[in-house]
């Protein structure tokens, strides 16, 4: 992050005590050199002027203590050296003496007020740079839902602000950043102050680092190089309340996403069972009543009526293998444990043995099939095709009315063979055609109709897995009906 005011440089910010002070006797020593040039230029003897210079730089440069020792040294080597008799003790006259007098008053007040000021300005920079810190940090934390990665930039923003160390503890994970990790002791010490019985937020010391506990849970630390000051102690506290906050915020929408996906799968499931109780119950009362009439009647009924007992009892159990079928597709589909055996095969005989396995369920509907000559070999998976016409057939059966019509055609287009499934069922809107392929969706007028909704979210599945796709659209020659079409690469000659 950019310095907000004029500093030091970084060599002179990083010098020791020791240091600082060897800095104000060099710039003695530059101040006597530059007075011994002007007074080779000049001729003049008062060679106050680059004394005082170097006094207010040293006190701005390292401080006010270097810069005291700077205006001591200075008035004794211009009284001693540099005075009127240049290099002699003799006696001094009234303007000399009060321009000695007046020469260490000056550079003491000096040296106090730039040290002053520079310590001024090194706290307002501070301050400056833990406020934009705060700043960043929670207009960062307001667009995260994410609460380890709050934490993690939490730690990150408090060493920016305290320029230094940080870390942010919630549980076992501990994230730090500004360096190495804090030592053993400070994160038991911050351990212990999160696990403190009741809600007070409360900042203590250990080890020269600053730990503050978070509402919530956790603990957040940081050590400043150099120490800040109350001010900025209690912007890194706030920031570290605000992290806290973002976090707990955080915690609470993934809560609530949670609890509204639970809640979906509540209904999902509830949906399912009472579809999956009336689809099932359906076809084995048909078929528990047609086997017990010909067991307990069998040889009073006709050969007619006994065929038709038969046949609801094939017809029932297909209707019952194929919804466990669909269920069991479903479950392979969702854990991706479909696997397509793509080849090439002959899309007439798929289509045709799918059909002819609906002639008795049809009822009254007539089916007619016009294949095109140009769309007979397709690739794919012929047993998963299978699977998803019968599903798209199924519901055109389910859906079309006594004495209606549905169309089985096939051709060709851009290298992709195209199979389409038309009725004269009632459809769906056209707000609802995007849904259509989602699981357990069914179109408001197909409500009153027995189904899970599965068929087509499967059919989708199935011609994903073969490399292919499905799509639905509302027939443009019918004010009712929907066009099923199912695409599948076509085998290259």
């Amino acid at each position: 992050m950019p310095r907000l005011l004029p500093s030091p440089s970084d060599w002179i910010a990083r010098l020791s005590t020791p240091g600082r002070y060897a800095v104000g006797l060099g710039m003695v020593a530059l101040s006597w050199g530059a007075a011994e040039l002007l007074h080779l230029w000049t001729g003049s003897p008062r060679l106050g002027g680059p004394f005082l210079v170097g006094v207010l730089v040293t006190s701005y440069l390292v401080g006010s203590g270097p810069g005291y020792l700077a205006a001591i040294v200075s008035f004794v080597v211009y009284n001693v050296l540099l005075a009127n008799t240049r290099y002699s003790l003799a006696s001094y006259t009234p303007e000399d003496v009060l321009v000695l007098l007046t020469f260490p008053t000056v550079a003491l007040l000096m040296g106090n007020l730039t040290g002053r000021v520079r310590d001024e300005a090194k706290r307002a920079e501070a301050r400056a740079l833990a406020t934009a810190v705060l700043f960043e940090g929670t207009r960062e934390f307001s667009i995260s839902d994410d609460p380890a990665l709050i934490r993690a930039r939490l730690a990150d923003h408090l060493a920016a602000a305290a320029q230094g160390r940080a870390f942010v503890m919630a549980g076992e994970a501990l994230y730090s950043a500004g360096g190495e990790a804090p030592a053993p002791m400070v994160l038991s010490a911050a351990r212990a102050l999160a696990l403190e019985e009741g809600a007070e937020l409360r900042t203590i010391e250990a080890a020269g680092w600053r730990v503050r506990r978070m509402t919530g849970g956790g603990a957040a630390g940081w050590r400043a190089d150099p120490p800040l000051g109350p001010d900025e102690e209690s912007l890194l506290q706030i920031l570290a309340d605000a992290g806290a906050a973002a976090t707990a915020r955080a915690q609470l929408a993934v809560a609530k996403a949670e609890a509204e996906a639970r809640g979906r799968t509540e209904d999902l499931r509830n949906a399912l069972l009472s579809s999956i109780s009336h689809d099932l119950r359906t076809p084995l009362a048909a078929v528990l009543a047609s086997a017990s009439s010909l067991q307990e009647f069998g040889d009073k009924f006709d050969a007619k009526t006994r065929r038709d007992l038969t046949a609801t009892i094939q017809e029932e159990a297909e209707r019952l293998n194929a919804f466990v079928t669909n269920l069991l597709n479903m479950t392979r589909l969702e854990s991706g444990a479909l696997d397509a055996q793509n080849a090439t095969f002959d899309l007439a005989e798929v289509v045709d043995r799918t059909r002819r396995r609906f002639e008795r369920l049809r009822g009254q509907r007539r089916i007619v099939c016009a294949l095109g000559e140009d769309a007979g070999v397709a690739l794919g998976d012929p047993v998963l095709f299978e699977v998803a016409l019968a599903n798209v057939l199924e519901n055109a059966v389910r859906y079309s009315p006594d004495g209606g019509e549905i169309a089985l055609s096939s051709f060709q287009r851009d290298g992709e063979v195209v199979v389409q499934v038309t009725d004269e069922g009632p459809g769906v809107t056209a707000g609802e055609l995007p849904r259509l392929f989602e699981k357990f969706y069914r179109g408001s007028a197909a409500k009153r109709t027995p189904g899970t909704g599965l068929g087509l979210s499967i059919v989708r599945g199935v011609m994903q897995g073969m490399g292919g796709q499905a799509s639905a659209a509302l027939r443009p020659d019918a004010p009712s009906g929907l066009v099923l079409s199912l695409i599948l690469p076509a085998a290259k000659a």
